[in-house]
């Protein structure tokens, strides 16, 4: 049972809501992870980049716009794009080239990819280095064990014959490590692609701590790994002993809400 002050405060509207209302809260949403992303560290200047899919016949998507730094980022300033990447509404706006070649491809690729999320981060640019890729080292890590995939280092992403082999390598997985390059995530909403994206973050963090003791790694048999997996991703079938969690994303991102109204009021604006 939930009081008001653990209730989750949902950006999704309701079905009565309108047009401008639902694009408002989706925007309020995605303005709180820009946010977040800043607060939590996770940024590289200008460059990297949050999408997210608005409702409607025609794709068109909201992200941020270039030249901007994350904690800068507000409702009203997100910008909307189609899938070619250029601005949908005349503003002046100019939007990252190489940001959305990786994000139009996947949004044109997967509809149930609403929000996508791409970062340059130390510690997810440090695994991303490394052969080994992410090893299941901790209860985080193994969140990601064997829903992961990995895409290839092609240069910059400027070349829209990229947006193929991304496609594919990223298949119907929700995490992919982009080698010699960063993280990426997507979620049906941009608060469930951040929350993936804090904790793969969080995990290729670990892995570079535990590496960097010079001790021998424990790591745990594929049937504790893919068992803590289901767990963490609530894929546990019906009847199973484990108590119900299944309002854990939910929790989160309500706090994450109280935290992000305290820190950056001024991102609803």
């Amino acid at each position: 049972m939930t009081t008001a002050a653990t209730s989750p405060r949902r950006s999704t509207p309701s079905p009565a809501a309108s047009p401008d209302e639902t694009e408002w809260n989706l925007r309020v949403e995605l303005a709180a992870v820009y946010r977040l992303v800043a607060h939590f560290r996770m940024t590289d200047l200008i460059f990297s980049h949050i999408s997210l899919r608005l409702p409607g016949d025609d794709p068109r998507f909201l992200i941020n716009p270039y030249g901007l730094l994350f904690e800068e980022i507000t409702a009203s300033g997100l910008v909307v794009v189609g899938l070619d990447g250029e601005p949908v509404s005349p503003g002046g706006h100019r939007v990252n080239p190489a940001g959305f070649v990786i994000h139009s491809a996947i949004h044109e690729a997967r509809p149930d990819a609403h929000s996508v999320l791409h970062t340059h981060s130390r510690f997810g640019c440090a695994v991303a280095a490394q052969k080994c890729g992410l090893l299941p080292l901790n209860q985080m890590s193994m969140e990601f064990y064997g829903r992961t995939t990995y895409h290839d280092y092609e240069g910059v992403a400027l070349n829209d014959d990229e947006k193929a082999r991304l496609v594919a390598d990223l298949g119907d997985r929700n995490a992919m490590i982009l080698r010699n390059h960063g993280l990426l995530t997507v979620g049906e909403s941009a608060s469930r692609a951040f929350l993936r994206m804090f904790y793969l973050e969080r995990a290729c963090e670990i892995q570079i701590a535990a590496q960097s003791a010079g001790q021998d790694l424990i790591l745990p048999s594929h049937e504790i790994a893919e068992h803590t997996a289901r767990q963490l991703n609530n894929e546990h079938p019906s009847g199973a002993d484990d108590h119900d969690n299944s309002d854990n994303w939910d929790l989160a991102w309500a706090a994450l809400q109280r935290l992000v109204d305290r820190v950056a009021p001024d991102h609803r604006s």
